[in-house]
This record gives C-alpha cells, structure tokens and sequence, in this order.
C-alpha cells in the first residue's frame, strides 16, 4: 500500500470524527469552552482525544529506541539561542532541547495537550487562561521547572526575546501565581488564540541567565526540559544533540513513540548541492527533496540501488503557503501595485516551472490554495464580499472582482507578457530609453536580488529571471551572502527582491500578524518582508481571530487571501502536495500519518532507527 494509499484509507475514520472536512478543520467553532481544568485545548470545539489517551495516533508507541540519525544544512550557525534577533542558531535547539506548557497534535488542525503542564483552563470568552504544572517537570540539569520560570520566560521573551514574542506578551493584562504550582494570564483584548499561545511560549530556566544579557548571542547552551541537551558541537560544521537518559517526561502519553533516537546530528556545508552528495556518499541519512525532476531523475546511485536508501512520499492536506520571490515594496520602485504586476507577467512561470522542476509541481494561487480555507478566483460574494466592502476604495484592483495570476503559453519569448508588462509600467511612468527602463526623474529601474549561498535553484530561477526583465530595459544584480549575513540582512529587510517560503496552517491565527501586520513594515525581525502596510489585511486578521462561527472564520481567512493576492507582493513559485524524503532504509516511521503530513518535527519526532 502507497502512503498515498494510507492517507486516504485512514481519512474517513478522521472526517467521521468530525462529520465532514469542513468540520474537522473547524469542528465546533460556536462550541462553548470548557470552564474547568482540561487536559487539552482545540482552537475550535473539543480535543478529540480523551483524558486517558495513551499515544498520539500518529505516533508509534511500540517503537524502538537507540540509533541515530545525521541531517545536512547548508550555511552555518553562531549561535545557541534562538530565542532572540541576533545571531543564527541551529534548528534543533528549539525542536529538541526545549519544552512548552502544551503540545502540539498534528493530527488535528490546532489542538494541544499538556505537557510541562498538567492541565489547563479557560472560560467561554477566552479572557484568561490557568494552567498548572505538572509537580515531575525537571530541567535536564535536574532542577524543578517552577511558576517562576515560567512567569520569567513569558516575560524576557516578550520584552527582551525576538519581535516574534512580542505581540502576545502585549495583550496580557497580568501575571500571576495563583498555587504552588499554577499560574493565570489575563488578556486585555478579545483574542480566543492567546490562550493557546500562551501554552506554546518556550519555557527557560531562570537561573541560567541571572547575571547575564538576554539579547547577547551566546554558545552557551540553553538549559531546557527537552529530551536531548546539546552534546558536541563546532561552530557552523556540526551540532550533536544526545538524548536525556534522565528526561522526566519519556512515559508521559503524549510523548510515547517519539522521540525514539539516541543521537540527532546537523552537519552544515556551504551549499546545498554539496549536502546532495554528501547523502549519496552516505555521510548524511536523509535528504528533503524539492525539486520534482530531480527526485525522478537523480535516485539511481549505488545506496539506492542497493536498498540502503529508500524514497518516501508523505502526503499532507495543509495550505499550500506562499513560496516565491517577494517585492519589498519599502523601496519606492516597488510602491506602485502596476509595476509589481508588471513584474509578474514577465516572469514566466510556465517555462521556469518546466526547465527546473520538469512541471511536476503546480503554482501557488493563493497563499491558502489547496484547502477549504483558499479564496474563489471570481468575484467576492457573500460574506466575503460584506467583509471587504468596507475598504473598497482601498483596496488594490482584482480584491473585489477577482484577481489570478497570468498564464504564459509556456516559450521562453513568453511574448505576450513581456506586452503586458511593458503597457503596465509605462502606465506607472516608466519609459524605455537608450535600452534602460527610467523613470520621469530618469532613474534606472534596478533590482538586487539577495540571495543565500547555497540556494543553487533560486540563482538558476533568478538567472532566467534576469534574462526576461532585460527585454524591459531592467537589471535584475544577483548578490550571493553567507547564511548570516543573509540572515543579518532579510531582518532588517535590506534587500529589493528575495525568495521567501511561508507556510500556512488550516487554523491561520495571531502569526498573522508577524506574516503581514504593519508593524513590520519598520519593526526589524517579522516575517513581513513584503512591508505590507494594508488596514484591510488587518481587519481581516482581527475578524478571523475572533470569528463566532465557521462561516465568518472561513469568509475572514478568504477576504484575507484576497488582499494579500491582489496587492502583488510576490511572484509566487510552486508547491507539493506531499513532501519527498530520501533516508536510510534503518530509518523508520508510522504508517498512520497526521493531517498536517511531514510537518515540522515530524522527522525526527515520530521515526525510529530499525536495522
């Protein structure tokens, strides 16, 4: 049976659960709150899994332990917080070494269970949140993990910690330790996401800091209640996580059948491709495809022939998300929503797609295409269209009357938008002179693309990116930076186009705000590359948060989908519907797969080493 095969045998027993796909993703939104301690928290209704669960269902709890398994990055690291702005620190830091109040199911689209905390309570209006702690939650330096630390880690994080915390730690009215081992947040503004938030705020240790600045980055290792601990590690070429033989929680429920290796390793190299060879060299175990034609035409070296490596499909039914190449629209060419259409006629998808990607994958459509939250391509009706009448003057063409992204005929000339993007720009005042694109004042049309060393596919689509906007009189510089640097300079949004992927939840909620809020049109560190500064966006984001039923969440999130597609902020690329995994055949993982698919920890949360 394909894993394709096992999704779809698995799903009506999901959709049963909750009456229909619509359902699952919303089940209950009108539901009252539990007003009592609860073992869970849904974002909408009910968990689905009960007080005595004894396994996640994606999980496999009869899974053997030991084994390891060695992951490839490309860049480097410099740091082992990765908790404030500055420095770049490893992936595996939060994955592994750190722990929250509540965790995540990803077998349901936002639902969490306790974890450092035993239990945690809310009432129907969602204007506070309890939670109480488990009395066994130790830091892997065997000390107790207490209301205090708790109580310091939401703090530091919102004040001191990155720009990401910061927006929850705003809207807590107070703080306060109501038992020896509980604590309540209350919230100054109508929010029903916060107390779930609130439960997946990292939890740190106090102690460790007295004494020290928060914000300086360090390679110090964070002390955290995970199970692995940072073991060895050099600089920017490797990071040894080993697992806490100690680790408090490795019986409780929501942890059996994860967290199954001895030994997660990162190596890093300076390019992606080298990372490719060094898995086919067998240096690395696992390698995460992303390029279709590649996956069907570059897997016959000898592990793969031998069986010691095998290929994996997990497919997933989350949104799409947006991939593609963003415009930050702070730089004053990039203002004028014609000149960012202009723009996204000449870039010829169709044949990028095909030359780099053989044309497996399908475009993005809308940054939540393929689910039940994505926008209808024709004019807004119903609810939708009630939500966004109110900023019709503002809003940019093809919100209300619909808006998609334009089809080339798939040749390279790709005629007929090079047309419509000389006709739109000339439109904005730009002119064509001596072979250069001007403005009125005679300024030169000219675009650096920042790149990250080691993204060899996003220079082959920025090469032939370039190519077309030459035919406009545009130069398109390529600059190649290290990791930090591209690090350094993405956060403080100092580049004019760069490629940036954002993946999107079937339960979109206050990250939102960080993707597409106007705060970070300035404030540096948000996921606001575009610089979108949209009050309709924001209404939307408000009215999705606190949505009274499933019709004005969907409509919100639709109205929402809207705004960011017709105001042209990206080129978007493509997608997958499954996630592609090259590993050693020792490396395993359950048949029953989650909802959300290969889908942040998933590897190597749930897998296991089996010879």
């Amino acid at each position: 049976m394909t894993l394709s095969e096992r999704v779809r045998s698995v799903l009506p027993a999901i959709l049963a659960a909750a009456g229909c796909a619509a359902a699952l993703i919303l089940a209950g939104l009108a539901a009252p709150v539990r007003a009592q301690p609860a073992h869970g928290i849904a974002m909408y209704g009910e968990p689905a899994l009960p007080p005595d669960f004894v396994a996640l269902p994606h999980a496999n709890p009869d899974a053997p332990k030991g084994g390891r398994i060695v992951f490839g990055e490309s860049g480097g690291f410099d740091s082992l917080n990765p908790f404030i702005l500055r420095g770049r620190a490893p992936w595996g830091v939060g994955l592994l070494t750190i722990e929250t109040l509540l965790g995540r199911s990803y077998d349901e689209p936002f639902t969490l269970y306790g974890v450092l905390a035993e239990s945690v309570e809310t009432n129907a209006a969602r204007d506070f949140v309890e939670f109480t702690l488990r009395e066994q939650a130790r830091f892997s330096d065997g000390s107790p993990v207490t209301v205090e630390d708790v109580m310091w880690s939401m703090e530091i994080l919102g004040t001191d910690g990155s720009p990401r915390y910061h927006s929850v730690w705003n809207q807590i009215a107070t703080m306060e330790q109501t038992g020896p081992r509980s604590v309540r947040f209350t919230f100054n503004t109508d929010n029903r996401e916060l107390p779930l938030l609130i439960g997946l705020r990292p939890i740190l240790q106090k102690a460790q800091f007295e004494g020290r600045d928060f914000t300086e980055s360090s390679l110090i290792p964070v002390i955290g209640s995970g199970p692995y601990v940072v073991d060895r590690f050099e600089a920017g070429r490797f990071i040894s996580f080993r697992k806490n033989p100690d680790w408090w929680a490795a019986d409780l429920p929501f942890y059996r059948g994860q967290h199954n290796l001895d030994e997660v390793r990162y190596d890093y190299f300076g390019d992606a491709g080298v990372v490719f060879e060094a898995f086919k060299a067998g240096e690395i175990d696992s390698w995460r495809e992303t390029n279709a034609a590649r996956w069907a035409s570059a897997y016959d070296f000898p592990a793969m022939t031998l069986g010691a490596v095998v290929r994996s499909e997990i497919p997933h039914m989350r949104p799409s998300g947006i991939n593609g190449l963003v415009f930050n629209t702070r730089r004053e060419m990039f203002a004028d929503w014609r000149v960012r259409e202009a723009l996204i006629h000449a870039f010829n998808f169709e044949f990028v797609n095909q030359t780099l990607n053989a044309g497996a994958d399908p475009r993005i459509t809308s940054f939540f295409s393929n689910s039940i939250l994505g926008m209808d391509h024709g004019p807004a009706e119903g609810r939708v269209l009630e939500f966004l009448q109110p900023f019709a003057d503002i809003l940019p063409p093809g919100a209300i009357e619909g808006y998609s992204l334009p089809v080339s005929d798939g040749s390279e000339a790709n005629r007929a938008g090079i047309r419509r993007a000389t006709a739109l720009l000339e439109e904005a005042g730009w002119t064509v002179r001596d072979g250069v694109l001007r403005n009125a004042a005679g300024t030169a049309f000219e675009i650096e693309f920042l790149i990250a060393q080691g993204a060899s596919e996003t220079v082959s689509i920025a090469n032939i990116y370039a190519e077309a906007l030459r035919r406009l009189g545009i130069s398109l510089r390529i600059t190649l930076v290290d990791s930090a640097q591209y690090t350094e300079r993405t956060r403080a949004y100092d580049f004019d186009m760069a490629r940036q992927a954002i993946g999107l939840s079937l339960s979109p909620g206050n990250e939102q705000w960080l993707y597409w809020g106007s705060a970070g049109v300035t404030e540096p560190g948000t996921r606001n590359w575009a610089g979108i500064d949209s009050p309709a966006a924001e209404e939307m984001i408000r009215t999705l948060l606190n949505a009274g039923d499933q019709e004005d969440f969907v409509a919100a999130v639709q109205a929402l989908d809207r705004i960011l597609m017709a105001g042209r902020y990206y080129v978007p690329l493509w997608f997958a519907d499954r996630s592609r995994l090259a590993h050693r055949a020792s490396l395993r993982f359950p048949e029953r797969l989650p909802m959300y698919g290969d889908w942040l920890g998933f590897q190597p949360e749930v897998w296991w080493h089996e010879q």
